[in-house]
C-alpha cells in the first residue's frame, strides 16, 4: 500500500498538469479572437457594435411592419382607434365632469364624432354636387389650352402628344382594379370602420381601467418608469392629434377662402382635401396645394393658378413659422428630416395609411424613450410613486 501511494501521487500530479495544460491551451485558443478584437481601433469596434444594434432594430421594425401589412385592416382599425381616443379624450373628460357614467359618456362622444363626420360629408356633397359637370367642362377646356401651349412652346408635335396620351390611357386601363378585389377592399374598409368605432367606445369607456390593470401587474422599480413613460406618450399623442387637427383646419380655411375669392370651382372639396392632407406633415400639404393649383389652372387659366400658388405658399409659411411653434409644443415637434424619413418609411410599408400614422408613432416612441432615459438618469426615492394616476387618470391625464 505504501509503495502504491507514490505512484498514485505521480499519476495525480500528471493528471493535474495535463488539466492545467489543457486549460492553458483553451485560454490561449480563446484569447486569439479576443486579442484580435482588442487590437482593432476603437472607432472600428464602435462602428461594428452600433451597426449590429442597428441591424437588429431595423430587422425587428421590418418584421413588425410586415405583420402589420398582413393584418392591415386590424392594424388600421387599431391605429385609428388610438388616434381618435387621444383626440376625443377631452370631450369624454368634460362629460364625466358633468356626472355622466362612463358608458353613456363614451357613447355620446362616439355619436358626436359620427354626427360631425356625417354632417360635413352631407354639407360638402350638397354644396358641390352641382359643380362636377361644370368642372368636367372646364377641365376639358384647360386640357385643350395646355395642349396648345405645349405644342406651340415645345418641340412636340400633335401626333407625339396623342401617342403619349394613348399610352397613359392604356396604362390606366391596365392598372384598373379588379371588381372582385375592389369589392373585397370595400368590405375590408367597412369592417375596419365598424371595428374602429366599437373599439373606440370601449377604449373611451374602459381605457383608464385597462391602464390601471397593466400598472397593477408591474412590481418593483419598473412600475414608476412605465407609469411616467405611458403618461408622457399619451400626452404626446393627444397634443399631436389635437394640434395637427387645428393646424389642418386653419390651412383648409385659409386656402378655401383664397379659392372662393379667386372663384375657383369646388373650393369646399379642395379645402377638405387640404384638411386631410394636413395630417401627413410636409408631403400632405404639398400634394393638396398642388391639386388646388391644377384645378385653378384648368378652370381659370394661368393667372388664377399663379395667384392660387401664392396663396397656398403664404398660408403654409404662416402655418409653419407662426402657428406650428405655438400649437405644437416642444415635446411634440420633430425635425423636418425625421418627419420626411418617417413619412417615407410609413408610405413604403403601408401606403397611405402608413403615411398618416408614421409621424405620431415616431413622436410617441421618441417621447417614451426620452422619458425612460431621463427617469433612469435621475435618482428616485423608494416608495409609492407620485407618477401613479388617480381614479380619473390614465395615460392621458
Amino acid at each position: 500500500m505504501a509503495a502504491d501511494e507514490p505512484g498514485a501521487g505521480a499519476g495525480a500530479t500528471t493528471g493535474s498538469s495535463g488539466t492545467a495544460t489543457g486549460s492553458l491551451a483553451a485560454t490561449t485558443g480563446n484569447s486569439g479572437p479576443r486579442q484580435a478584437w482588442v487590437a482593432l481601433p476603437w472607432l472600428v469596434r464602435t462602428a461594428v457594435l452600433w451597426s449590429a444594434c442597428l441591424v437588429v432594430v431595423v430587422a425587428g421594425l421590418y418584421l413588425l411592419g410586415k405583420i402589420a401589412v398582413l393584418l392591415a385592416p386590424l392594424a388600421i382599425a387599431l391605429a385609428a382607434t388610438i388616434f381618435l381616443t387621444a383626440l376625443l379624450d377631452p370631450v369624454l373628460l368634460l362629460l364625466r365632469r358633468l356626472r355622466l357614467p362612463a358608458a353613456p359618456a363614451a357613447l355620446l362622444t362616439v355619436l358626436l364624432l359620427l354626427g360631425i363626420l356625417v354632417g360635413l360629408g352631407a354639407l360638402v356633397w350638397n354644396l358641390t354636387a352641382s359643380q362636377f359637370d361644370q368642372l368636367s367642362q372646364e377641365l376639358t377646356q384647360g386640357l385643350e389650352r395646355s395642349r396648345d401651349f405645349v405644342t406651340s412652346s415645345l418641340p412636340v408635335t400633335d401626333a407625339q402628344l396623342d401617342r403619349l396620351v394613348d399610352q397613359v390611357r392604356e396604362g390606366l386601363r391596365g392598372s384598373s382594379p379588379d371588381p372582385v378585389a375592389g369589392a373585397r377592399t370595400a368590405t375590408e374598409v367597412a369592417g375596419s370602420i365598424l371595428l374602429a368605432l366599437v373599439l373606440l367606445f370601449f377604449l373611451l369607456k374602459d381605457g383608464r381601467s385597462m391602464w390601471h390593470w397593466v400598472l397593477s401587474r408591474l412590481t418593483g422599480p419598473n412600475q414608476p418608469v412605465v407609469a411616467e413613460a405611458g403618461r408622457a406618450g399619451w400626452h404626446t399623442l393627444g397634443a399631436y392629434s389635437r394640434g395637427t387637427m387645428l393646424i389642418a383646419a386653419i390651412d383648409a380655411i385659409g386656402i378655401g377662402l383664397a379659392l372662393v375669392v379667386l372663384r375657383v370651382p369646388l373650393a369646399l372639396p379642395l379645402a377638405l382635401i387640404t384638411f386631410l392632407g394636413g395630417f401627413v406633415p410636409i408631403i400632405g400639404a404639398t400634394v393638396a396645394g398642388a391639386v388646388a393649383v391644377l384645378v385653378a389652372l384648368a378652370a381659370q387659366g394661368p393667372t388664377t393658378a399663379l395667384l392660387t400658388l401664392a396663396a397656398v405658399i403664404a398660408v403654409q409659411q404662416i402655418e409653419g413659422n407662426l402657428l406650428e411653434p405655438l400649437v405644437m409644443k416642444r415635446q411634440v415637434r420633430l425635425h423636418p428630416a425625421v418627419i420626411l424619413v418617417a413619412v417615407t418609411a410609413g408610405t413604403l410599408i403601408a401606403g397611405i395609411a402608413g403615411a398618416f400614422v408614421s409621424v405620431p408613432i415616431t413622436a410617441v416612441l421618441w417621447r417614451i424613450i426620452d422619458t425612460v432615459q431621463k427617469h433612469r438618469s435621475t435618482p428616485h426615492l423608494d416608495g409609492p410613486s407620485d407618477l401613479m394616476i388617480d381614479a380619473r387618470g390614465g395615460p392621458g391625464r
